[in-house]
C-alpha cells in the first residue's frame, strides 16, 4: 500500500554517482515568460515616465484657490500666502461639498485669517478698516468703488468672521459658553448684508468643510511625527539589526541553548505584555469616561484616545492571553518534535557558518524591494496628480447652468454669466477628458500590478540564490572543500543567467491571485453598506478560498524555486517535482519543516517584542529618564507601529535565511534518503549528528517511525552497521 502511495505521486529518485549538487551544465528555462516580464518592465517604464511627465504632486501637497493655483508655493506670487481663506464658510453646509469636495463660493490664498470681526459696509467707511479688509478681496477693488458694487462684483467677502489656520485653511475661531457656541467670543454677528446670525450657523459649514480634509489632518499630523522622530526610529531600526545580527551569530554556535531561551524569553516578554495591560486596566477603574465602549467611542482620529478607555486593554490583554497560552501549549505537544527541529536548525547554522555572506543577502534585497516600492509609490503619486484643473458654474440663486463646466479665462463675457449674473465660475477638482485621463484608472491599476510582478521577483530572486547556495553546502561530500569559492554570487549569477523566466512564471502566478484579492477586497469596501447577505457571504468564502490559494502557492514557489536552483529545469517541472517530493515525504514536512519554522517565528516575534517594548516606553515618555528626550508628537503610535513594522521585516529579513536554508537542507535531506542507503558504496550527504538524532528518534517516537520506515529496504538492513560508520 505504501508503495503505491508513492507511485502516485511519482518515482523516488534513483542513485546517481555523478550527482554533486547544483547542475552546472544548464540551459534557459521559461523564456516565453522572460521575454514578457521584459516587456511589461518596459511598459512600466514608460507609464512612469508619461506620469513624471504629466503629473504635479504640489496639488496634495498645497491647497488650491479658486483659480486652480496654489497657496504658499515657492517661486510664485503666492509664496507668501500659505492659508486658504472661503468667502462664505456657511456655504460649505450644502451636502455638494460631500460629492464634489469643493465649497461652492470664492476661495482665495491669503497671508494671515482674519482676526476680527467686520463687515464690508462698515470697513467701507474708515480708511484703515478697508485697506485691512482688501487683504482679503480679489484684485481690482479701489477706494472708488461702492459697497453695492463690490458685493455684486464678488470682489470681496461681505463679512469677515476671527479665524484660525488650520491644515492650511482659515476656519472660525468657534468656542462655547455654557451649552451657546460662541465665534470671537460673540454669539451672533451680522453676515453683511444687514442680517444677524447665530454663531451656530458657521458649525456646518465647518464640519463639512472638515469632513472632506479631516483624512488630510491625519496625514500631516504622522508626516509631521515623523519629521519629529525619524532619526530615533533609525535607532530604534538600527537596534533591531543588530539584535537580530546577534542572535543569529549566538545561534550558528549555541543553536540548542539559544532555542530553549527563546521560547522561554518569548513567553515572558508575552507575559508582561499581559501584566503591564492589567495594571492599566486597574489603574483606569473610577476615572471619569474610562467605562465607555469602543462601539461607543465609535472611530477617533486621535487613536490615543482609545487608550484611556479599560475596554481597550482589557481587549490586549485577553488577545495577549490567547496568544501566550496556544505557544504554551504548541510548545507541551511539540516537545519532542523540537529535538529534532533544533537538530535541523543546528544543522542549518553550520550550513551558514561556510556561506557566512548568505547572513547580509538579505540587505541586497531589501535594496531591491526598496527600489520597487518606491518606484510604485512615486509612479502612483505622479498618477493621481496628473489630472487637469475642472471648473464648474457656481451660483446662489436658480440657474440652468448650475455645476457645468466653464472656462475662467472669458467667463465675465460668457453666455452663462449673462443668464446667471449671480454666479461664478469656481475651481472644483481636478479631472480630465482627454484620451490619457479617460485610462488613468486603467494606468493605475498596471501600476499595482507590476509593483506585485517586481516585488515578488525580488523576493523569487533571493529565495533561488540562497536555495542554491545552500544546496551546494548540502551535496558537497567533504564540506567545505568540495564547494565553490564564492556559492552565493555563483547561484546569484545562475539564478539571473538561466532562470528570469522562471521567476517571472512564479511571480506571476503569484501577483495574479494577489490582484485579485485587492480586487475582492474593493468589492467587499463598496458592498459594506449594501443589505444582500448572500452576497456578501460569497465575497467572503472567496476572499477565504484566495487567502488559502496565496498561501499555496508561496509554499509551492518557495520550493519550486529550490528545484530550479538544483536541477536548472522550467518552473512547471520543477514544482511538479518539488510538490511530489513533499507528498512522498509527508510526515517529514510536518515533524521537520514545519515545527523548525514555528521556532523561527518565534525568534522574530522575541525580536519584535523586545524592540516593541522599548520603543513603547521611550515614545510615550512613562520612563522619566526618557522623557526629556522623546520627541513631542501628535500621535505617539506612529513611531511606535513604525518600529515595530520595521523591526518585524528586519528580523524576517535575517531569519528568512534560516529558514530559506532550512527548506533547502529539508528538501536535500528527502532526496539524499531516496538516492543513497548509508552503504560505503553509497553514502549519506547529511552529518552524523542529523543522521544519529533522525536514528536515535526514531526508536523512541511512534511518529517518527513511520518518519523512518520507508527509508528501511533489505540493502539498508544489510549495511546497518556500515551505514553507522559512513555519517
Amino acid at each position: 500500500m505504501e508503495l503505491e502511495e508513492k507511485q502516485k505521486y511519482g518515482e523516488p529518485r534513483k542513485y546517481d554517482p555523478t550527482f554533486k549538487g547544483p547542475i552546472q551544465n544548464r540551459g534557459c528555462t521559461d523564456i516565453v515568460c522572460c521575454i514578457l516580464f521584459v516587456l511589461a518592465l518596459l511598459g512600466y517604464i514608460a507609464v512612469g515616465i508619461l506620469a513624471w511627465s504629466q503629473g504635479d504632486p504640489r496639488k496634495v501637497i498645497y491647497p488650491t484657490d479658486s483659480r486652480g493655483q496654489f497657496c504658499g508655493q515657492a517661486g510664485t506670487e503666492l509664496e507668501k500666502k500659505p492659508l486658504l481663506f472661503y468667502f462664505n464658510i456657511m456655504k460649505c453646509a450644502s451636502p455638494m461639498v460631500l460629492l464634489e469636495f469643493q465649497c461652492p463660493t470664492t476661495q482665495m490664498c491669503v497671508e494671515k485669517c482674519p482676526e476680527k470681526f467686520m463687515t464690508l459696509l462698515k470697513a467701507y467707511t474708515n480708511k484703515n478698516d478697508f485697506e485691512y479688509y482688501k487683504k482679503f478681496c480679489k484684485e481690482g477693488v479701489t477706494n472708488t468703488m461702492g459697497a453695492p458694487e463690490i458685493l455684486r462684483l464678488g470682489l470681496c467677502p461681505a463679512m469677515l468672521t476671527p479665524s484660525k489656520p488650520f491644515t492650511r485653511r482659515c476656519f472660525p475661531a468657534l468656542g462655547q459658553k455654557g451649552k451657546v457656541i460662541t465665534v470671537g467670543n460673540i454669539s451672533s454677528f451680522d453676515d453683511g448684508y444687514g442680517n444677524m446670525r447665530d454663531a451656530k450657523d458657521l458649525v456646518d459649514g465647518v464640519k463639512n468643510a472638515t469632513v472632506v480634509i479631516e483624512a488630510r489632518q491625519v496625514v500631516m499630523k504622522i508626516f509631521e511625527d515623523y519629521t519629529q522622530s525619524w532619526y530615533w526610529i533609525l535607532i530604534g531600526l538600527v537596534i533591531a539589526m543588530v539584535t537580530s545580527l546577534l542572535f543569529i551569530i549566538l545561534l550558528r554556535y549555541l543553536a540548542g541553548i539559544m532555542v530553549w531561551v527563546m521560547i522561554v524569553l518569548v513567553i515572558l516578554v508575552i507575559g508582561y505584555g499581559i501584566f503591564h495591560c492589567y495594571m492599566e486596566y486597574a489603574a483606569l477603574k473610577g476615572e471619569p469616561g474610562a467605562n465607555v465602549t469602543i462601539q461607543q467611542l465609535g472611530f477617533q482620529t486621535d487613536l490615543s484616545v482609545y487608550l484611556q478607555i479599560r475596554q481597550t486593554w482589557l481587549a490586549f490583554m485577553i488577545i495577549l492571553a490567547i496568544v501566550d497560552v496556544v505557544i504554551i501549549l504548541l510548545l507541551i505537544f511539540l516537545r519532542k518534535r523540537i529535538l529534532i527541529a533544533v537538530a535541523l536548525i543546528k544543522e542549518a547554522s553550520r550550513a551558514i557558518g561556510h556561506v557566512m555572506c548568505s547572513l547580509f543577502f538579505p540587505l541586497f534585497t531589501f535594496v531591491l524591494l526598496a527600489i520597487v516600492i518606491a518606484y510604485w509609490a512615486v509612479t502612483a503619486v505622479f498618477l493621481s496628480t496628473s489630472n487637469e484643473p475642472v471648473y464648474k458654474v457656481f451660483n446662489e440663486t436658480l440657474c440652468e447652468h448650475s455645476r457645468k463646466l466653464c472656462d475662467p479665462a472669458n467667463y465675465t463675457t460668457s453666455l452663462m454669466k449673462a443668464q446667471c449674473p449671480d454666479s461664478e465660475c469656481l475651481f472644483a477638482f481636478y479631472g480630465g477628458e482627454t484620451v490619457y485621463h479617460k485610462y488613468l484608472i486603467g494606468l493605475q491599476f498596471y501600476n499595482v500590478f507590476l509593483f506585485f510582478w517586481c516585488a515578488n521577483f525580488v523576493i523569487g530572486l533571493g529565495q533561488m540564490t540562497l536555495a542554491g547556495a545552500f544546496a551546494s553546502y548540502y551535496w558537497a561530500f567533504v564540506k567545505p572543500d568540495d564547494m565553490p569559492a564564492f556559492p552565493v554570487f555563483s547561484s546569484l549569477g545562475r539564478s539571473l543567467r538561466y532562470h528570469t523566466g522562471s521567476l517571472a512564471f512564479g511571480s506571476l502566478i503569484l501577483s495574479i491571485i494577489q490582484i485579485i484579492r485587492v480586487l475582492l477586497e474593493y468589492l467587499d469596501h463598496k458592498l459594506k453598506g449594501a443589505k444582500n447577505k448572500f452576497a456578501k457571504f460569497l465575497l467572503c468564502c472567496l476572499k477565504c478560498c484566495f487567502w488559502c490559494l496565496e498561501k499555496f502557492i508561496k509554499f509551492l514557489n518557495r520550493n519550486a524555486y529550490i528545484m530550479v536552483a538544483i536541477y536548472g529545469k522550467n518552473f512547471c517541472t520543477s514544482a511538479r517535482d518539488a510538490f511530489f517530493l513533499l507528498m512522498r515525504n509527508m510526515i517529514r514536512v510536518a515533524v521537520l519543516d514545519k515545527v523548525t519554522d514555528f521556532l523561527l517565528f518565534l525568534g522574530k516575534l522575541l525580536i519584535v517584542g523586545l524592540v516593541g517594548v522599548f520603543a513603547f516606553f521611550f515614545f510615550s515618555g512613562r520612563v522619566k529618564a526618557f522623557e526629556n528626550t522623546a520627541p513631542h508628537l501628535h500621535y505617539y503610535w506612529v513611531p511606535i507601529l513604525t518600529v515595530v513594522i520595521g523591526s518585524y521585516l528586519i528580523a524576517h529579513g535575517f531569519f528568512s535565511v534560516y529558514a530559506m536554508c532550512v527548506d533547502t537542507l529539508f528538501l536535500c535531506f528527502c532526496e539524499d534518503l531516496e538516492r543513497n542507503d548509508g552503504s560505503a558504496s553509497r553514502p549519506y550527504y547529511m552529518s552524523s549528528s542529523l543522521h544519529e538524532i533522525l536514528w536515535k528518534n526514531k526508536a523512541e517516537d511512534p511518529a517518527s517511525a513511520t518518519l523512518q520506515q520507508d527509508d528501511e529496504d533489505p540493502q539498508m538492513n544489510q549495511h546497518e552497521t556500515k551505514e553507522e560508520d559512513a555519517c
